[in-house]
């Protein structure tokens, strides 16, 4: 069922003001001043607390006090995650609308640059007490010039494998501070060690690709930085293009061969979410940007959860999908404490100031298998935006690791 539609109908807004009107009250209430010259800053920090813009929607909106999500503050890993009501509301919905008024009305550059992480968590069992730690753990970052000509360029280096929380670090001490972690990793055993790895280049730099990033976009694929700058910004054009069974049929069948589409192919609400997060760290203009959450929001399946935290410690507003089922077996010999069943939802994260999409994570609703140990909000993997944005100057990969 449509829950967000189901509010919708529980709930009715007044005519005056719209959910789009309580979200621009919201973004405005709270919008820092304006500086000049306008220029995106380096790097994306923790959100701050919206109590009295949510106060303002309730009072305008009147909805539902209650929010959702993880308690904020809390870990995601090791047990030390508390579950929250998933009550969907329109104060949570509210949230979303008014990160994306505030992604709307970002400034713009010569530079597009993204710094990403992925990370896939992975239990140890020592007699001194079960912890978690982040492993297969990467760092990619990459820029592109706004206009053909400008040049590309794509970094990538391997991160030290770490214990995911400060609960996990304190039993990691207890266990002897081993330096390495051997893991059962899908069928096999890997492991994977806290060694430091330098950047090493993946592509292009120095404006080496005169088309200044011709193609290779997650979710865009054969399009340039200019084809993305003309993308529409209305949120159903855009949920047409990207999310709807017509945009399925089209990626699956691009040439458009008799019989080769896959009738009643769909994505399901974890992949759209996952989608809209690679779409949203794209070189696409604000308002397209902006146009991406919205018409995320809207889909089924799809559910405004009010706060939530990423594994950066980032505080944010999130959409989540219905969660699903996923059953380890022994089909490959695996471990017997890797096999049964567990439940998670896909989770992405937005900064209430900027609309920056910060993470998208596949968060734990109901312990078994691998993570029986573990509680709901427990994060599974996730890929997280260190940073993103526009710039005027030629952006470089950072040098400090985004873990201490």
């Amino acid at each position: 069922m449509d829950e967000v539609r189901m509010v919708r109908e529980g709930y009715p807004e007044p005519a005056p003001p719209t959910a789009r009107a309580v979200a621009r009250a919201k973004a405005l209430l709270d919008e820092p001043p304006r500086r000049s010259p306008a220029r995106l800053r380096w790097g994306l920090t923790g959100a701050l607390a919206a109590a009295a813009a949510a106060t303002v929607a309730i009072t305008l909106a009147g909805g539902n006090t209650v929010v959702g999500g993880n308690a904020p503050g809390g870990g995601n890993g090791g047990g030390n995650a508390v579950a929250q009501p998933e009550t969907v509301n329109l104060d949570a919905k509210g949230a979303i609308l008014a990160a994306a008024e505030k992604a709307e009305r970002q400034p713009t550059g010569n530079y597009w640059y993204v710094d990403q992480i992925d990370g896939q968590s992975y239990i140890m069992r020592p007699k001194t007490g079960t912890y978690a730690i982040t492993g297969a753990h990467s760092e990619m970052f990459s820029w592109w010039g706004a206009k053909s000509g400008m040049g590309e360029g794509h970094y990538g280096r391997d991160l030290p494998a770490h214990p995911l929380t400060a609960q996990d670090a304190a039993l990691w001490s207890k266990d002897g501070s081993p330096s390495s972690f051997r893991v059962w990793s899908g069928d096999h055993y890997y492991t994977y060690t806290a060694k430091v790895q330098k950047w090493q280049m993946d592509g292009p730099e120095r404006g080496t690709d005169p088309r200044g990033g011709g193609g290779g976009f997650v979710g865009a694929p054969g399009m340039s930085v200019e084809d993305l700058q003309n993308l529409p910004a209305d949120p159903a054009k855009l949920a047409e293009r990207f999310l709807s069974d017509k945009a399925v049929a089209k990626r699956m069948n691009p040439k458009g061969i008799a019989g080769g589409s896959r009738e009643g192919m769909r994505l399901p609400p974890s992949v759209k979410i996952s989608l809209v997060g690679a779409l949203a760290v794209n070189p696409v203009p604000p308002k397209v940007r902006a146009g991406l959450m919205r018409a995320l929001a809207d889909q089924p399946g799809i559910h405004a959860i009010g706060r939530d935290t990423d594994p950066l410690e980032r505080e944010g507003v999130a959409l989540a999908s219905d969660d699903r089922a996923t059953t380890v077996t022994g089909e490959y010999g695996g471990p017997k404490a890797e096999r049964g069943t567990y439940r998670s939802r896909t989770v992405i994260i937005f900064d209430e100031r900027t609309g920056a999409a910060l993470s998208v994570q596949d968060e734990l609703t109901k312990p078994g298998g691998p993570y029986s140990e573990m509680k709901p909000g427990f994060v599974i993997n996730y890929i997280a935006y260190r940073s993103a944005g526009w710039t005027d100057a030629r952006p470089k990969p950072p040098a400090e690791l985004p873990f201490s």
